[in-house]
């Protein structure tokens, strides 16, 4: 029996949407024709979008949650991302949580210089409160996008606690949810996010989310632009792709071949 069939729920993770994908960023943009198809596909399917705050709430209390249910989220808080997905969800009934370098708004994402040799325009408070008004979750991705792991425990509290800070202030409303830059997270990051009044944490492990998950150690489904159509389904049942899971098969296979036999 599939981790979706014993309750488990996909978390979805993008980063970028784009018409014209940066050759430098192509793994992490989904054209906007391919996430419009992937909208599509949930809508006509059954799937309906839910927050993180409903996932606890049905974990924590046993609040109701739709049978196919999904929580879709963006880190980064990229600019053409929140202009070009917001119609399209509109359009299929699903609304998504963004996560948002609260110390970056306006401004471009300095982390990828380093990393990618790119900066991207980030979305400004105008575009996180457009957002909100349609539906939209904007919740915390640190202050800079440093990788917290690194940090030593007061810069890592310095980064967690004044995002929440400054996000409350600017979009008026409890802040209570987080996506670890990088996915750079540990049981003390953990623990110095509960305490900066965090309720969940989500990371880049990969997996459905099921009932077993640390609150603070959320597992989320990637969805890059490197998939299909048909790995976008594979994910949303397994976390997996098509060419995934047939590795894993075929990996699978050739450890359980007796000894002797050539593979």
């Amino acid at each position: 029996m599939s981790e979706s069939r014993q309750g488990a729920v996909p978390i979805l993770m993008y980063h970028q949407v784009s018409d014209t994908p940066h050759a430098n960023f192509v793994k992490y943009t989904v054209t906007r024709r391919a996430f419009s198809a992937q909208m599509k596909w949930l809508a006509a399917t059954g799937y309906v979008s839910i927050d993180l705050g409903n996932l606890l709430a049905h974990r924590n209390g046993g609040t109701p949650i739709p049978p196919r249910a999904v929580v879709i989220t963006f880190d980064d808080g990229f600019r053409e991302c929140a202009e070009l997905t917001a119609p399209v969800m509109e359009a299929s009934g699903l609304t998504a949580t963004f996560f948002l370098v609260a110390g970056l708004m306006g401004e471009t994402s300095r982390w990828l210089v380093a990393e990618r040799g790119i900066e991207l325009p980030i979305m400004s408070w105008e575009n996180a409160r457009a957002l909100e008004n349609s539906g939209h979750r904007c919740e915390s991705h640190s202050m800079t996008h440093p990788r917290l792991a690194r940090l030593s425990p007061s810069a890592c509290r310095d980064e967690l606690s004044r995002s929440r800070a400054v996000l409350e202030n600017e979009l008026g409303h409890p802040v209570r949810h987080l996506a670890y830059p990088f996915g750079s997270e540990s049981e003390h990051v953990r623990e110095i996010a509960a305490e900066c009044g965090y309720e969940s944490g989500c990371t880049v492990a990969i997996g459905l989310s099921s009932s077993a998950d640390d609150p603070l150690g959320l597992r989320r489904v990637p969805v890059l632009g490197t998939d299909s159509l048909l790995d976008f389904i594979s994910r949303l049942r397994t976390a997996y792709t098509v060419r995934d899971r047939l590795s894993a098969l075929a990996r699978s296979v050739v450890g359980a071949a007796p000894s002797g036999v050539d593979t």
